[in-house]
């Protein structure tokens, strides 16, 4: 998935924890193998090869994961899309950039995107996407997936207690060994090598995306490398969101989410879901918070 999974477990020898790393990596290996888009043998890229072609069967997993993501792309009216995977890469956030793409490029790059255009037939678990050319990927919700699954995983074998870190997704479960909660420390956007807060997570999940390492600069105003699949363009105006959920993956989902929203939407659809918190931090350093989240600044 080209993350960094790091996996902590509270057991009652190495040896014994390590059989549960093990057993952990293993399922997040399956995972990729199902999803990943970068491997030609994966039932992912096996329905972006028959777009606009034919259905094609695949593991019920798949066709749930696809259909949580498409709720997902509905409760945030198309600021979260599998489908963004068809867009071409106008962007780049490598420093190569030197002028702005044009707004037909913009436009164009678009046509194929539209989570409307995905059809699931669960009966006869098929997956089919509607338009040549269309492509689904799982680069905003992959990992938080992977995740989840590996603790869920965990918690079956009887790990009372551990971490799943997916590249800054977070991913908790009982305490530490001393009965403490586990603490996530929310990164200065300002300072990325300083920490502002830190915040108890007690058997739920907390996403942090940030644009402070992935943008581009065109007349005195900061694209990400966040992009909003409805128009093409970059999201702007936020540099940091962190999700709190049950879930990694929908957290995982979120973020990216708010970020294509911007920080007035994003917070109210925010406020309007239940067991799900936010902090956004804007591009002049302001921090706002969904309604029931307290922060601890440092």
């Amino acid at each position: 998935m080209g993350s960094r999974f790091d996996i902590t477990v509270v057991a009652n020898d190495s040896i014994q924890a390590n059989k549960h790393i093990d057993k952990a990596v293993a399922e997040i290996s399956r995972i990729e193998t199902l999803i990943s888009s970068w491997d030609d043998n994966s039932q992912t890229s096996e329905i972006n090869r028959n777009a606009g072609v034919k259905p094609v069967k695949v593991d019920i997993e798949l066709i749930e994961l696809i259909e949580r993501a498409i709720g997902i792309s509905k409760l945030t009216d198309g600021a979260f899309d599998i489908s963004y995977a068809s867009m071409d890469r106008i962007w780049k956030f490598d420093g190569s950039m030197t002028v702005m793409p044009s707004e037909e490029e913009i436009t164009t790059s678009v046509e194929k995107v539209g989570y409307q255009n995905i059809v699931l037939d669960k009966k006869n678990r098929t997956v089919f996407l509607k338009l040549k050319g269309m492509k689904i990927g799982f680069g905003a919700i992959g990992k938080g997936y992977a995740a989840d699954k590996a603790k869920t995983l965990l918690i079956s074998e009887g790990v009372p207690s551990g971490i799943i870190n997916a590249s800054g997704d977070m991913n908790t479960w009982g305490k530490q060994p001393n009965n403490d909660d586990w603490k996530v420390a929310i990164t200065n956007p300002m300072d990325k090598n300083k920490v502002f807060a830190l915040l108890p997570i007690t058997n739920g999940a907390v996403v942090t995306s940030g644009n402070y390492e992935k943008y581009v600069n065109f007349n005195g105003k900061r694209y990400t490398h966040i992009i909003d699949p409805r128009t093409g363009y970059p999201s702007t105006g936020i540099i940091s969101v962190t999700v709190f959920a049950p879930k990694a993956e929908l957290a995982d989902a979120l973020a990216t989410s708010v970020f294509v929203m911007g920080k007035e939407a994003g917070l109210d659809r925010i406020n309007q879901l239940p067991k799900i918190e936010c902090i956004i931090i804007d591009d002049t350093g302001n921090i706002l918070k969904s309604k029931n989240i307290e922060i601890n600044k440092l």
